[in-house]
């Protein structure tokens, strides 16, 4: 799998999903995870536009369908072992987290706090 330059994304070893990290183009930030199955990297590639596995509603997710804050691919990542995926993205609008920040708005990303290692409590990344 390594030295090939062919598509065959591994979805067999994964119970039919693949997850996938989103990062924003521009920055590096993580905005995001998820899952893809088949039917979602094929219209995350066909029409630029992220789309995922809902793994709560068991369907197709287009991120931003209803919210407005769809994610435009840049490009798409795949590991060695072709079972695993870096979207990058830039975000149309908004943030993606669905979680608000004091301000009411959605959060730019899903990771926004990070592990204090000493003491194991969170810490706000957001001003």
């Amino acid at each position: 799998m390594e030295e090939i330059n062919q598509l065959t994304p591994c979805f067999s070893k994964r119970g039919g999903l693949l997850p996938v990290a989103v990062q924003e183009f521009g920055s590096g930030q993580i905005l995001m995870m998820a899952s893809v199955d088949k039917l979602a990297l094929e219209f995350t590639l066909k029409n630029k536009i992220a789309a995922f596995y809902s793994t709560s509603r068991k369907k197709l997710w287009v991120k931003g369908e209803s919210s407005g804050n769809r994610l435009l691919v840049k490009k798409v990542l795949i590991d060695c072992d072709q079972d695993a995926l870096v979207y990058q993205v830039t975000l149309e609008k908004g943030g993606v987290c669905h979680t608000l920040n004091k301000q009411g708005n959605n959060r730019k990303a899903c990771f926004y706090r990070s592990v204090n290692v000493e003491n194991q409590t969170l810490e706000f990344l957001e001003p």
